[in-house]
Protein backbone atom coordinates (compact mmCIF):
# COMPACT_ATOMS: atom_id res chain seq x y z
CA UNK A 1 0.00 0.00 0.00
CA UNK A 2 1.21 3.80 -1.06
CA UNK A 3 1.81 6.35 1.48
CA UNK A 4 -1.31 8.31 0.44
CA UNK A 5 -3.40 5.16 0.36
CA UNK A 6 -2.28 4.79 4.17
CA UNK A 7 -2.95 8.13 4.94
CA UNK A 8 -6.23 7.93 3.87
CA UNK A 9 -7.07 4.78 5.26
CA UNK A 10 -5.91 5.61 8.95
CA UNK A 11 -8.22 8.99 8.16
CA UNK A 12 -10.98 7.00 7.44
CA UNK A 13 -10.61 4.86 10.85
CA UNK A 14 -10.14 8.19 12.74
CA UNK A 15 -13.23 9.51 11.51
CA UNK A 16 -15.04 6.23 12.20
CA UNK A 17 -13.94 5.96 15.80
CA UNK A 18 -14.41 9.10 16.45
CA UNK A 19 -10.60 10.75 16.98
CA UNK A 20 -10.97 14.03 15.96
CA UNK A 21 -8.98 17.03 16.57
CA UNK A 22 -10.58 17.68 20.39
CA UNK A 23 -10.29 13.84 21.24
CA UNK A 24 -6.82 14.12 20.34
CA UNK A 25 -5.90 17.15 22.43
CA UNK A 26 -7.96 15.35 25.41
CA UNK A 27 -5.47 12.17 24.50
CA UNK A 28 -2.44 14.81 24.27
CA UNK A 29 -3.37 16.37 27.77
CA UNK A 30 -3.74 13.09 29.17
CA UNK A 31 -0.39 12.21 27.88
CA UNK A 32 1.89 12.41 31.38
CA UNK A 33 -1.04 10.79 33.39
CA UNK A 34 -0.39 7.90 30.62
CA UNK A 35 3.23 8.22 30.69
CA UNK A 36 3.25 7.89 34.70
CA UNK A 37 1.22 5.16 34.76
CA UNK A 38 1.73 3.19 31.90
CA UNK A 39 5.51 1.64 33.42
CA UNK A 40 3.26 -0.16 36.40
CA UNK A 41 0.31 -0.83 34.00
CA UNK A 42 3.25 -2.62 31.26
CA UNK A 43 4.60 -4.21 34.38
CA UNK A 44 1.26 -6.07 35.58
CA UNK A 45 0.91 -7.08 31.84
CA UNK A 46 4.51 -8.68 31.48
CA UNK A 47 3.90 -10.35 35.07
CA UNK A 48 1.07 -11.86 34.06
CA UNK A 49 2.22 -12.85 30.66
CA UNK A 50 5.30 -14.40 32.66
CA UNK A 51 2.72 -16.34 35.50
CA UNK A 52 0.19 -17.72 32.98
CA UNK A 53 1.70 -21.24 30.80
CA UNK A 54 -0.18 -20.48 27.46
CA UNK A 55 2.09 -17.16 27.22
CA UNK A 56 5.43 -17.65 29.22
CA UNK A 57 6.63 -19.49 26.31
CA UNK A 58 6.50 -16.97 23.99
CA UNK A 59 10.02 -15.00 25.48
CA UNK A 60 12.59 -16.50 25.83
CA UNK A 61 14.92 -14.95 28.58
CA UNK A 62 14.08 -11.56 31.02
CA UNK A 63 16.06 -9.68 28.67
CA UNK A 64 13.72 -10.78 25.85
CA UNK A 65 10.44 -9.61 27.74
CA UNK A 66 12.48 -6.18 29.05
CA UNK A 67 12.80 -5.28 25.06
CA UNK A 68 9.41 -6.04 24.28
CA UNK A 69 8.56 -3.60 26.93
CA UNK A 70 10.61 -1.16 26.41
CA UNK A 71 9.36 -0.92 22.94
CA UNK A 72 5.46 -1.02 24.24
CA UNK A 73 6.34 2.12 26.22
CA UNK A 74 8.02 3.89 23.52
CA UNK A 75 4.90 2.93 21.05
CA UNK A 76 2.24 4.28 24.33
CA UNK A 77 4.41 7.23 23.78
CA UNK A 78 3.45 7.85 20.69
CA UNK A 79 -0.21 7.28 21.39
CA UNK A 80 -0.54 9.56 24.12
CA UNK A 81 1.11 12.30 21.56
CA UNK A 82 -1.41 11.74 19.42
CA UNK A 83 0.45 11.72 16.34
CA UNK A 84 -1.55 9.44 14.39
CA UNK A 85 0.95 9.83 11.09
CA UNK A 86 2.81 7.34 9.06
CA UNK A 87 5.33 6.54 12.10
CA UNK A 88 2.48 5.72 14.40
CA UNK A 89 1.14 2.96 11.45
CA UNK A 90 4.36 1.52 11.35
CA UNK A 91 4.79 1.22 15.03
CA UNK A 92 1.60 -0.29 15.67
CA UNK A 93 1.99 -2.28 12.71
CA UNK A 94 5.48 -3.46 13.96
CA UNK A 95 3.55 -4.40 17.44
CA UNK A 96 0.96 -6.35 15.59
CA UNK A 97 3.81 -8.07 13.06
CA UNK A 98 5.87 -9.25 15.93
CA UNK A 99 2.96 -10.09 17.98
CA UNK A 100 2.07 -12.49 14.84
CA UNK A 101 5.31 -13.51 14.20
CA UNK A 102 5.92 -14.86 18.00
CA UNK A 103 2.54 -16.77 17.39
CA UNK A 104 0.75 -14.77 20.04
CA UNK A 105 -3.48 -15.51 19.67
CA UNK A 106 -5.19 -12.14 19.43
CA UNK A 107 -7.24 -13.55 22.63
CA UNK A 108 -3.81 -13.52 24.64
CA UNK A 109 -3.32 -9.93 22.79
CA UNK A 110 -6.90 -8.18 23.36
CA UNK A 111 -6.67 -9.46 26.94
CA UNK A 112 -3.12 -7.32 27.19
CA UNK A 113 -4.79 -4.47 25.75
CA UNK A 114 -7.70 -4.92 28.49
CA UNK A 115 -5.36 -4.96 31.73
CA UNK A 116 -3.29 -1.84 30.58
CA UNK A 117 -6.74 -0.03 29.96
CA UNK A 118 -7.33 -1.17 33.05
CA UNK A 119 -4.58 -0.02 35.25
CA UNK A 120 -5.00 3.60 32.68
CA UNK A 121 -8.21 4.02 33.12
CA UNK A 122 -7.61 3.49 37.07
CA UNK A 123 -4.62 6.16 36.54
CA UNK A 124 -7.38 8.35 34.83
CA UNK A 125 -9.55 8.46 37.44
CA UNK A 126 -7.02 8.60 40.09
CA UNK A 127 -6.20 12.10 38.77
CA UNK A 128 -9.50 13.08 38.39
CA UNK A 129 -10.23 12.42 42.07
CA UNK A 130 -12.52 13.89 43.43
CA UNK A 131 -12.70 17.36 41.37
CA UNK A 132 -13.66 15.96 37.88
CA UNK A 133 -16.93 13.71 39.51
CA UNK A 134 -19.02 16.86 40.10
CA UNK A 135 -22.03 17.28 37.73
CA UNK A 136 -20.17 19.89 35.39
CA UNK A 137 -17.28 17.74 34.99
CA UNK A 138 -18.67 14.17 34.17
CA UNK A 139 -18.52 15.13 30.77
CA UNK A 140 -15.39 16.03 30.59
CA UNK A 141 -13.65 12.70 32.61
CA UNK A 142 -16.37 10.64 30.21
CA UNK A 143 -14.31 12.43 27.23
CA UNK A 144 -10.88 11.48 28.23
CA UNK A 145 -12.16 8.22 29.39
CA UNK A 146 -13.84 7.76 25.77
CA UNK A 147 -10.79 9.31 23.81
CA UNK A 148 -7.86 6.49 25.99
CA UNK A 149 -10.83 3.64 25.22
CA UNK A 150 -10.81 5.01 21.21
CA UNK A 151 -6.79 5.10 21.15
CA UNK A 152 -6.73 1.85 22.63
CA UNK A 153 -9.14 0.10 20.32
CA UNK A 154 -7.65 1.85 17.12
CA UNK A 155 -4.08 0.53 18.70
CA UNK A 156 -5.48 -2.66 18.71
CA UNK A 157 -7.15 -2.15 15.40
CA UNK A 158 -4.00 -1.71 13.64
CA UNK A 159 -2.14 -4.49 15.50
CA UNK A 160 -4.89 -7.01 14.66
CA UNK A 161 -5.37 -6.20 11.41
CA UNK A 162 -1.85 -6.06 10.61
CA UNK A 163 -1.99 -9.71 12.94
CA UNK A 164 -4.22 -10.67 10.47
CA UNK A 165 -3.02 -9.02 7.22
CA UNK A 166 0.37 -11.35 8.31
CA UNK A 167 -1.81 -14.17 8.56
CA UNK A 168 -3.58 -13.75 5.52
CA UNK A 169 0.03 -13.02 3.81
CA UNK A 170 1.32 -16.10 5.31
CA UNK A 171 -1.63 -18.29 3.71
CA UNK A 172 -1.68 -16.97 1.02
CA UNK A 173 2.16 -17.78 0.88
CA UNK A 174 1.38 -20.97 1.92
CA UNK A 175 -1.28 -21.86 -0.12
CA UNK A 176 1.41 -20.28 -3.01
CA UNK A 177 3.94 -22.21 -1.71
CA UNK A 178 1.02 -25.82 -1.36
CA UNK A 179 0.56 -24.86 -5.30
CA UNK A 180 3.95 -24.60 -6.60
CA UNK A 181 5.11 -27.29 -4.15
CA UNK A 182 1.91 -29.34 -6.04
CA UNK A 183 2.83 -28.43 -9.39
CA UNK A 184 6.35 -29.41 -8.61
CA UNK A 185 5.13 -32.70 -7.10
CA UNK A 186 2.72 -33.05 -10.02
CA UNK A 187 6.19 -32.41 -12.46
CA UNK A 188 8.39 -34.77 -10.01
CA UNK A 189 5.78 -37.29 -9.74
CA UNK A 190 4.94 -37.44 -13.70
CA UNK A 191 8.73 -37.80 -14.04
CA UNK A 192 8.86 -40.43 -11.59
CA UNK A 193 6.07 -42.27 -12.93
CA UNK A 194 7.49 -41.80 -16.38
CA UNK A 195 10.96 -43.24 -15.51
CA UNK A 196 9.21 -46.14 -12.62
CA UNK A 197 7.06 -47.22 -15.91
CA UNK A 198 10.35 -48.12 -17.70
CA UNK A 199 11.71 -49.56 -14.70
CA UNK A 200 8.70 -51.75 -14.82
CA UNK A 201 9.15 -52.23 -18.70
CA UNK A 202 13.59 -53.23 -17.44
CA UNK A 203 14.66 -50.18 -18.61
CA UNK A 204 17.59 -49.50 -16.38
CA UNK A 205 18.75 -46.72 -18.87
CA UNK A 206 15.97 -44.01 -17.94
CA UNK A 207 16.87 -41.32 -15.25
CA UNK A 208 15.17 -38.35 -13.55
CA UNK A 209 15.71 -35.44 -15.52
CA UNK A 210 18.12 -32.42 -13.60
CA UNK A 211 16.15 -29.79 -14.10
CA UNK A 212 12.99 -31.11 -11.91
CA UNK A 213 12.17 -28.40 -8.70
CA UNK A 214 14.82 -27.92 -6.50
CA UNK A 215 13.30 -29.51 -3.71
CA UNK A 216 12.96 -32.59 -5.57
CA UNK A 217 16.52 -32.69 -6.77
CA UNK A 218 17.97 -34.79 -4.00
CA UNK A 219 15.06 -37.24 -5.02
CA UNK A 220 16.32 -37.37 -8.45
CA UNK A 221 20.03 -37.76 -7.22
CA UNK A 222 19.09 -40.44 -4.89
CA UNK A 223 16.91 -42.30 -7.43
CA UNK A 224 19.33 -41.58 -10.53
CA UNK A 225 22.17 -42.65 -8.17
CA UNK A 226 20.05 -46.01 -6.94
CA UNK A 227 18.72 -46.62 -10.75
CA UNK A 228 22.64 -46.41 -11.73
CA UNK A 229 23.99 -48.57 -8.74
CA UNK A 230 20.95 -51.18 -9.84
CA UNK A 231 21.72 -51.22 -13.55
CA UNK A 232 25.64 -51.64 -12.74
CA UNK A 233 24.69 -54.67 -10.07
CA UNK A 234 21.81 -55.83 -12.79
CA UNK A 235 24.59 -55.74 -15.87
CA UNK A 236 27.56 -57.19 -13.61
CA UNK A 237 25.00 -60.12 -12.90
CA UNK A 238 23.52 -60.15 -16.63
CA UNK A 239 27.04 -60.69 -18.04
CA UNK A 240 28.17 -62.60 -15.26
CA UNK A 241 25.02 -64.52 -15.90
CA UNK A 242 25.91 -64.69 -19.73
CA UNK A 243 29.48 -65.97 -18.92
CA UNK A 244 28.36 -68.30 -16.64
CA UNK A 245 26.13 -69.65 -18.64
CA UNK A 246 28.47 -70.16 -21.84
CA UNK A 247 30.48 -71.95 -19.10
CA UNK A 248 27.94 -73.77 -17.61
CA UNK A 249 26.96 -74.98 -21.73
CA UNK A 250 30.65 -75.72 -22.31
CA UNK A 251 30.74 -77.70 -18.46
CA UNK A 252 27.34 -79.64 -19.56
CA UNK A 253 28.83 -80.51 -22.68
CA UNK A 254 32.77 -81.45 -21.28
CA UNK A 255 30.83 -83.28 -18.80
CA UNK A 256 28.43 -85.21 -21.31
CA UNK A 257 31.43 -86.23 -22.86
CA UNK A 258 32.93 -87.08 -20.13
CA UNK A 259 30.30 -89.50 -19.13
CA UNK A 260 30.36 -91.14 -22.87
CA UNK A 261 34.35 -91.38 -22.29
CA UNK A 262 33.80 -93.01 -18.97
CA UNK A 263 30.97 -95.01 -19.69
CA UNK A 264 33.54 -96.51 -23.05
CA UNK A 265 36.55 -96.55 -20.50
CA UNK A 266 34.34 -98.61 -18.02
CA UNK A 267 33.92 -101.02 -21.10
CA UNK A 268 37.20 -100.99 -22.41
CA UNK A 269 38.44 -101.90 -19.07
CA UNK A 270 35.74 -104.21 -18.29
CA UNK A 271 37.20 -105.80 -21.69
CA UNK A 272 40.47 -105.62 -20.42
CA UNK A 273 40.02 -107.16 -17.56
CA UNK A 274 38.62 -109.96 -19.48
CA UNK A 275 41.30 -110.35 -21.61
CA UNK A 276 43.61 -109.90 -19.32
CA UNK A 277 41.88 -112.77 -17.01
CA UNK A 278 42.30 -114.64 -19.65
CA UNK A 279 46.21 -113.76 -20.52
CA UNK A 280 46.69 -114.53 -16.53
CA UNK A 281 44.85 -117.96 -16.93
CA UNK A 282 47.41 -118.29 -19.89
CA UNK A 283 50.32 -117.37 -18.24
CA UNK A 284 49.53 -120.07 -14.78
CA UNK A 285 49.54 -122.30 -17.95
CA UNK A 286 52.61 -121.50 -19.37
CA UNK A 287 54.53 -120.93 -15.93
CA UNK A 288 52.96 -124.60 -15.23
CA UNK A 289 54.15 -125.57 -18.87
CA UNK A 290 57.61 -123.92 -18.23
CA UNK A 291 57.84 -125.65 -14.66
CA UNK A 292 57.05 -129.34 -16.11
CA UNK A 293 59.38 -128.37 -18.99
CA UNK A 294 61.91 -127.56 -16.46
CA UNK A 295 61.59 -131.22 -15.01
CA UNK A 296 61.87 -132.69 -18.19
CA UNK A 297 65.42 -130.86 -19.03
CA UNK A 298 66.14 -132.02 -15.68
CA UNK A 299 65.67 -135.35 -16.76
CA UNK A 300 67.13 -135.25 -19.64
CA UNK A 301 70.22 -133.41 -18.08
CA UNK A 302 70.58 -136.17 -15.71
CA UNK A 303 70.28 -139.10 -18.11
CA UNK A 304 72.50 -137.05 -20.74
CA UNK A 305 75.29 -136.61 -17.54
CA UNK A 306 74.64 -140.48 -17.26
CA UNK A 307 75.39 -141.46 -20.50
CA UNK A 308 78.69 -139.80 -20.52
CA UNK A 309 80.38 -142.58 -18.58
CA UNK A 310 79.21 -145.19 -21.04
CA UNK A 311 80.82 -143.26 -23.99
CA UNK A 312 83.98 -142.95 -22.29
CA UNK A 313 83.94 -146.66 -21.44
CA UNK A 314 83.02 -147.45 -25.14
CA UNK A 315 85.73 -144.68 -26.17
CA UNK A 316 88.02 -146.61 -24.03
CA UNK A 317 86.82 -149.91 -25.02
CA UNK A 318 87.63 -149.07 -28.32
CA UNK A 319 91.07 -147.96 -27.58
CA UNK A 320 91.61 -151.47 -26.33
CA UNK A 321 90.42 -152.95 -29.43
CA UNK A 322 92.88 -150.54 -31.16
CA UNK A 323 95.96 -151.48 -29.29
CA UNK A 324 95.06 -155.18 -29.54
CA UNK A 325 94.66 -154.78 -33.47
CA UNK A 326 98.40 -153.21 -33.38
CA UNK A 327 99.32 -156.05 -31.25
CA UNK A 328 97.81 -158.63 -33.85
CA UNK A 329 99.37 -156.69 -36.59
CA UNK A 330 102.58 -157.24 -34.81
CA UNK A 331 102.51 -160.94 -34.53
CA UNK A 332 100.98 -161.00 -37.98
CA UNK A 333 104.33 -159.32 -39.31
CA UNK A 334 106.17 -161.67 -36.76
CA UNK A 335 103.90 -164.83 -38.65
CA UNK A 336 104.84 -163.05 -42.17
CA UNK A 337 108.27 -163.10 -41.56
CA UNK A 338 108.27 -166.92 -40.45
CA UNK A 339 107.01 -167.36 -43.44
CA UNK A 340 109.39 -165.54 -45.43
CA UNK A 341 111.73 -167.11 -43.78
CA UNK A 342 110.39 -170.77 -44.14
CA UNK A 343 109.92 -170.33 -47.66
CA UNK A 344 113.23 -169.01 -48.15
CA UNK A 345 114.65 -171.95 -45.91
CA UNK A 346 112.41 -174.60 -48.11
CA UNK A 347 113.87 -172.46 -51.53
CA UNK A 348 117.35 -173.27 -50.14
CA UNK A 349 115.86 -176.97 -49.20
CA UNK A 350 115.00 -177.42 -52.71
CA UNK A 351 118.44 -176.07 -54.05
CA UNK A 352 120.12 -178.01 -52.00
CA UNK A 353 117.94 -181.25 -52.55
CA UNK A 354 118.24 -180.52 -56.77
CA UNK A 355 122.05 -181.03 -55.77
CA UNK A 356 121.16 -184.23 -53.95
CA UNK A 357 119.51 -185.85 -56.80
CA UNK A 358 118.02 -188.92 -56.33
CA UNK A 359 118.33 -189.12 -52.53
CA UNK A 360 117.29 -185.57 -51.82
CA UNK A 361 114.02 -185.79 -53.93
CA UNK A 362 111.76 -186.76 -51.37
CA UNK A 363 113.31 -183.92 -49.31
CA UNK A 364 112.78 -182.22 -52.49
CA UNK A 365 109.44 -182.75 -52.26
CA UNK A 366 109.34 -182.21 -48.33
CA UNK A 367 111.00 -178.57 -49.00
CA UNK A 368 108.33 -177.86 -51.63
CA UNK A 369 105.56 -178.73 -49.13
CA UNK A 370 107.30 -176.52 -46.57
CA UNK A 371 107.39 -173.25 -49.30
CA UNK A 372 103.50 -174.40 -50.65
CA UNK A 373 102.60 -173.85 -46.92
CA UNK A 374 105.26 -170.95 -46.33
CA UNK A 375 103.64 -169.52 -49.43
CA UNK A 376 99.83 -170.41 -47.94
CA UNK A 377 100.53 -168.81 -44.30
CA UNK A 378 102.12 -165.70 -46.06
CA UNK A 379 98.96 -165.43 -48.08
CA UNK A 380 97.12 -166.00 -45.32
CA UNK A 381 99.08 -163.44 -42.91
CA UNK A 382 98.71 -160.94 -45.36
CA UNK A 383 94.95 -161.68 -45.58
CA UNK A 384 94.86 -161.52 -41.91
CA UNK A 385 97.19 -158.61 -42.25
CA UNK A 386 94.88 -156.93 -44.27
CA UNK A 387 91.54 -158.03 -42.61
CA UNK A 388 92.90 -156.37 -39.72
CA UNK A 389 94.01 -153.10 -41.22
CA UNK A 390 90.69 -153.32 -42.50
CA UNK A 391 89.25 -153.85 -39.39
CA UNK A 392 92.17 -151.46 -37.69
CA UNK A 393 90.45 -148.12 -39.83
CA UNK A 394 86.98 -149.21 -39.04
CA UNK A 395 88.21 -149.18 -35.13
CA UNK A 396 89.92 -145.96 -35.77
CA UNK A 397 86.56 -144.76 -37.56
CA UNK A 398 84.28 -146.59 -34.64
CA UNK A 399 86.55 -144.53 -32.24
CA UNK A 400 86.28 -140.95 -34.23
CA UNK A 401 83.13 -141.50 -34.02
CA UNK A 402 82.74 -142.73 -30.60
CA UNK A 403 85.15 -139.23 -29.76
CA UNK A 404 82.74 -137.04 -32.12
CA UNK A 405 79.41 -138.87 -29.75
CA UNK A 406 81.14 -138.61 -27.17
CA UNK A 407 81.79 -134.86 -27.80
CA UNK A 408 78.46 -133.73 -29.02
CA UNK A 409 77.23 -135.64 -26.17
CA UNK A 410 79.31 -133.29 -24.12
CA UNK A 411 78.20 -130.25 -26.00
CA UNK A 412 74.35 -131.48 -25.71
CA UNK A 413 75.01 -131.75 -22.31
CA UNK A 414 76.54 -128.50 -22.19
CA UNK A 415 73.19 -127.74 -23.95
CA UNK A 416 70.69 -129.30 -22.15
CA UNK A 417 72.05 -127.58 -19.32
CA UNK A 418 71.48 -124.16 -20.68
CA UNK A 419 68.48 -125.12 -21.91
CA UNK A 420 67.65 -126.37 -18.19
CA UNK A 421 69.26 -122.60 -17.20
CA UNK A 422 66.62 -121.14 -19.64
CA UNK A 423 63.72 -122.79 -18.54
CA UNK A 424 64.27 -122.21 -15.21
CA UNK A 425 64.36 -118.82 -15.86
CA UNK A 426 61.47 -118.81 -18.17
CA UNK A 427 59.62 -121.06 -15.09
CA UNK A 428 60.84 -118.65 -12.59
CA UNK A 429 60.02 -115.44 -15.02
CA UNK A 430 56.77 -116.93 -15.66
CA UNK A 431 55.75 -117.40 -11.55
CA UNK A 432 56.32 -114.15 -11.43
CA UNK A 433 54.62 -112.70 -14.01
CA UNK A 434 51.85 -115.27 -12.87
CA UNK A 435 51.73 -113.47 -9.40
CA UNK A 436 52.03 -109.91 -10.96
CA UNK A 437 49.39 -110.61 -13.44
CA UNK A 438 46.95 -112.17 -10.81
CA UNK A 439 47.81 -108.40 -9.01
CA UNK A 440 47.18 -106.83 -12.06
CA UNK A 441 43.93 -108.57 -12.55
CA UNK A 442 43.03 -107.83 -8.91
CA UNK A 443 43.67 -104.43 -9.71
CA UNK A 444 42.34 -104.13 -12.83
CA UNK A 445 39.18 -105.38 -11.38
CA UNK A 446 39.02 -102.96 -8.22
CA UNK A 447 39.88 -100.14 -10.90
CA UNK A 448 37.53 -101.48 -13.09
CA UNK A 449 34.69 -101.11 -10.12
CA UNK A 450 35.98 -97.56 -9.42
CA UNK A 451 35.79 -96.90 -13.23
CA UNK A 452 31.77 -97.83 -13.23
CA UNK A 453 31.23 -95.93 -9.87
CA UNK A 454 33.16 -92.80 -11.53
CA UNK A 455 31.03 -92.84 -14.40
CA UNK A 456 27.69 -93.46 -12.34
CA UNK A 457 29.05 -90.10 -10.40
CA UNK A 458 29.97 -88.23 -13.80
CA UNK A 459 26.19 -89.21 -15.14
CA UNK A 460 24.95 -87.46 -11.98
CA UNK A 461 27.65 -84.68 -11.87
CA UNK A 462 26.24 -84.20 -16.09
CA UNK A 463 22.83 -84.04 -14.60
CA UNK A 464 23.13 -81.72 -11.85
CA UNK A 465 25.65 -79.44 -14.69
CA UNK A 466 22.72 -79.69 -16.82
CA UNK A 467 19.84 -78.65 -14.08
CA UNK A 468 22.42 -75.86 -13.36
CA UNK A 469 22.59 -74.19 -16.65
CA UNK A 470 18.94 -74.60 -17.11
CA UNK A 471 18.82 -72.37 -14.07
CA UNK A 472 21.52 -69.92 -14.92
CA UNK A 473 19.62 -70.13 -18.75
CA UNK A 474 16.75 -68.75 -17.01
CA UNK A 475 18.17 -66.04 -15.06
CA UNK A 476 19.95 -65.09 -17.87
CA UNK A 477 16.33 -64.84 -20.16
CA UNK A 478 15.04 -63.17 -17.17
CA UNK A 479 18.18 -60.33 -16.96
CA UNK A 480 18.04 -59.99 -20.31
CA UNK A 481 14.36 -58.16 -19.74
CA UNK A 482 16.27 -55.58 -18.28
CA UNK A 483 17.76 -52.51 -20.72
CA UNK A 484 21.24 -52.30 -19.65
CA UNK A 485 24.47 -50.86 -21.19
CA UNK A 486 26.61 -53.49 -23.20
CA UNK A 487 30.04 -54.74 -21.65
CA UNK A 488 31.62 -52.75 -24.81
CA UNK A 489 29.30 -49.69 -23.55
CA UNK A 490 30.47 -50.42 -19.80
CA UNK A 491 34.02 -50.88 -20.20
CA UNK A 492 34.16 -47.36 -22.06
CA UNK A 493 32.27 -45.59 -19.77
CA UNK A 494 34.59 -47.11 -16.82
CA UNK A 495 37.79 -45.39 -18.85
CA UNK A 496 36.45 -42.33 -19.47
CA UNK A 497 35.53 -42.15 -15.48
CA UNK A 498 39.31 -43.58 -14.81
CA UNK A 499 40.57 -40.67 -17.61
CA UNK A 500 38.37 -37.92 -15.79
CA UNK A 501 39.46 -38.97 -12.53
CA UNK A 502 42.86 -38.84 -13.89
CA UNK A 503 42.38 -35.40 -15.24
CA UNK A 504 41.19 -34.49 -12.03
CA UNK A 505 44.26 -35.43 -9.94
CA UNK A 506 46.83 -34.13 -12.57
Amino acid sequence: MSSAEEKRELQKRLDFVGLDQEARATLRRLAPVINASLAAALGTLYKKIQSTPDTAGFFSSPAHMDSAKKRQMSHWGVVGEASYDERYVEGVRAVGAAHAHAGLDPRWYIGGYALVMENLIHAVMAANWPSRFGRGNSEKLAKEISALVKAAMLDMDYSISAYLDIQAEERRRAEEAKRVAEQAQDVALQALSDVLKGLSAGDLESRLSGELPANFARMAEDYNGSAEKLRLTLATVRHAGEEILTSTNAITQASKDLARRTEEQAQGLEESSATLHQLTQSVSGTAEGASKAASAVHVALSEARASGPVVKQAVAAMDEIERSSAEISKIIGVIDEIAFQTNLLALNAGVEAARAGEAGRGFAVVAQEVRALAQRCADAAKEIKDLISDSSRQVQAGVDLVNNAGAALSQITDRIDDINTIVNTIATEAAHQSTGLHEVNGALSRMDTLTQENSAMVQETSKRTSDLRDAVERLVTALRGFKTRSAERLTRDRQAREEENRRLVA
